[in-house]
């Protein structure tokens, strides 16, 4: 992975706005079911100078402080206002807001699958990336069929912040999914809209603990196998958000959740289908944008 400099261009309010708004979405992305904010962070350019700079807090420390404040704030408004969100619409509309965001996933998919080919692609590559596929979606799909309850503690919120920040850590794969199948998903999106320390200052320990962890690891691993990384990283994002469907969208098109969004299966299913589609076209035209003036 080549060396970049991004944390030391000159800064501009533009900029410092821009990286705002990604921090933001990439907060959504953290919390999101079938997303992930590590693909987020890929998807807009902060993935690896994050990695860089978290491999090695020492090197150009005031800089990438500077650099990352923004992403940070956004981030954090974003995880409190998605939860805000969560409790009012998305309970509601799961199917078809589930569908806009894995529409915001497929539309940045042909810039992934360029950069992941950027060194070259050979048959390990695709072999990883099929491998890497099939098993977040075998792993997603038997964890939606066998709901483990947690009863939330101390703990089971750190457990949770760390899952969040494997999230951050590891593109492609939705922590919040995990969070739904151990019944948490729900009470830490309440928890983090009402305000409660109890759950809020665990899941922090845990994000931090889990990123300053692994962020040295992974920094190592696109260091030297880049091809190989970035294609699991694509496997991972094409299998998880193949499985969400089965274990997101189509419970609620069942009688029950038509019942809960007071929509008929036609009217559900085209709803669905529509998010997707504006989801897909919105991120798809981003992702041009975002290369053309990267």
């Amino acid at each position: 992975m080549k060396e970049s400099n991004v944390v030391l261009e000159k800064d501009t309010p533009q900029k410092w706005l821009v990286r705002l708004l990604k921090g933001l979405a990439v907060g959504i992305g953290a919390i999101l079911p079938g997303l992930s904010g590590g693909v987020l962070a890929v998807i807009f350019n902060i993935y690896d100078p994050m990695l860089k700079f978290l491999g090695n807090l020492k090197r150009h420390f005031k800089e990438n402080v500077l650099y990352f404040i923004p992403i940070g704030i956004g981030g954090v408004v974003g995880v409190v206002l998605f939860s805000v969100f969560v409790e009012q619409a998305f309970g509601k509309y799961a199917a078809q807001f589930t569908c806009l965001f894995i529409g915001f996933v497929a539309g940045t998919f042909p810039s992934l699958f360029n950069a992941a080919g950027k060194e070259g692609r050979d048959k390990g590559d695709w072999l990883i990336l099929t491998l890497s596929a099939v098993g977040i979606f075998l792993i997603m799909l038997m964890g939606s069929a066998s709901l483990t309850a947690v009863t939330p503690s101390f703990f089971a919120w750190v457990f949770s912040g760390a899952l969040i920040g494997l999230g951050v850590i590891v593109p492609g794969m939705s922590p919040s999914n995990f969070l739904i199948y151990f019944g948490l998903y729900d009470k830490m999106a309440a928890g983090i809209s009402s305000f409660n320390f109890g759950v809020i200052i665990p899941l922090a320990i845990g994000v931090l603990a889990c990123v300053l962890l692994f962020a040295k690891a992974a920094n190592y691993l696109f260091g030297r196998y880049y091809s190989k990384m970035y294609h699991f990283i694509l496997g991972m994002v094409v299998g998880s958000s193949i499985a969400i469907f089965p274990t997101t969208v189509l419970p609620s098109l069942t009688q029950e959740g038509l019942n809960a969004s007071g929509l008929t299966f036609t009217g559900a299913v085209l709803f669905s289908i529509a998010m997707f589609i504006v989801g897909t076209i919105f991120s798809f035209w981003f992702s041009r944008i975002e290369s053309k003036y990267a």
